[in-house]
């Protein structure tokens, strides 16, 4: 009867996630990653309560199964002189096959396009275009933007403020 109790308490401590399977230590390990993603490895092996050679398996298995995609540098566009936000929403004609992968490619070739996202519904993609200020946008929109293929309307929506930014996850 202990036995069965130990087994349910250690399945109901497991969340499955697609094909991946989290235990607390896994959901521990990614919240201090989250919140303090340069810490070093003894560092965050201490707050664990884990010893490093431990933590450095669980990172590897985490990284392994997809969970953790690699690190990389937030650099906040605004310190660098860029002002302007402005996300674009366009349609395409869809009566040509190829008209997403062209369009998509094309956008992935101009730099101050920062995100591209593709829709199911009305709107098809929406780009996030920065610039230094209005005339750099406007030159952007202009000789660059207007020049995609395929689109068939595009509105623009200036960015006023960000409330929200955040890709921590509720683990």
């Amino acid at each position: 009867m202990e036995l069965c109790k130990f087994l349910q308490y250690t399945f109901a401590q497991i969340d499955i996630i697609g094909e991946i399977m989290l235990d607390d230590l896994d959901r521990r390990i990614l919240r201090h990653l989250q919140a303090d993603p340069v810490q070093s490895l003894p560092d965050l092996a201490d707050r664990i309560g884990l010893t490093s050679s431990r933590l450095s398996r669980r990172l590897d298995k985490l990284r392994e199964s997809g969970v953790i995609r690699g690190q990389h540098a937030v650099i906040d566009w605004r310190a660098l002189g860029y002002s302007v936000e402005v996300s674009l929403r366009v349609t395409l004609d869809k009566t040509q096959t190829r008209a997403f992968d062209e369009f998509i490619e094309a956008a992935r070739d101009i730099p101050e396009v920062i995100e591209i996202q593709t829709f199911l519904g009305r709107v098809d993609v929406r780009l996030s275009v920065i610039a230094r200020d209005m005339p750099h946008y406007q030159d952007i929109y202009r000789t660059r933007i207007l020049i995609l293929p395929h689109i068939n309307d595009i509105e623009a929506l200036m960015h006023v403020a960000r409330i929200k930014s955040d890709e921590r996850l509720p683990i």
